[in-house]
């Protein structure tokens, strides 16, 4: 019994480890003028893909290699770097009609970008032989939730930091992505 709860403990806290790249980078987005039905789908996309991601990675964890998960990794962090630029001049430029927004496939690109630290942890839950369905409905949920809560903080901090809202989103998108690229 005992070695069942360490298992569930320790992928609860995975989970949470995952989630939190959501929530840092949710929180950025909650300072966008976004809608509430908005946050709440861009919430439950970022979930289903970091149920999604790890899942593929763990089914693809027998037939390729380790190597490919510093590709992904690599093509993610690139990813919410230029998103999170875009948020940048963006915010000096008023006019200028936002590249990728988190709407249609800007909000696919951004949950696809945050869950690929998914896809490698599942490339090595894969071979772990940990209960799968089990860490799926973790990270999904959890990266749910944290993804909900960060908007909604990020909400709050928006009417306190005014027009330097958006250039502190797209700081945080930013340095989370260099993050991924360096490590």
């Amino acid at each position: 019994m005992s070695g069942y709860i360490g298992e569930f403990t320790a992928l609860l806290f995975l989970s949470l480890a995952l989630g939190l790249d959501a929530f840092s980078v949710s929180l950025g987005l909650g300072m966008q003028r976004l809608r509430l039905k908005r946050v709440a789908l861009i919430g439950l996309v970022i979930g289903v893909f970091h149920l999604l991601m790890p899942f593929i990675g763990i089914v693809l964890g027998q037939l390729i290699s380790s190597q490919i998960g510093h590709l992904t990794t690599l093509a993610g962090g690139l990813l919410l770097v230029g998103i999170g630029c875009q948020m940048v001049f963006s915010s000096f430029n008023h006019q200028a009609k936002k590249i990728i927004q988190p709407i249609g496939v800007g909000m696919f690109l951004l949950a696809f970008g945050l869950s690929i630290d998914s896809f490698s942890v599942g490339l090595s839950l894969g071979m772990s032989g940990v209960k799968t369905l089990v860490a799926l409905l973790l990270f999904g949920v959890m990266s749910t939730i944290l993804s909900w809560v960060g908007m909604f903080l990020g909400r709050k901090v928006r009417g306190f930091l005014g027009v330097y809202s958006e250039i502190l989103g797209g700081s945080i998108l930013v340095a989370f992505g260099l993050r991924l690229v360096f490590g």
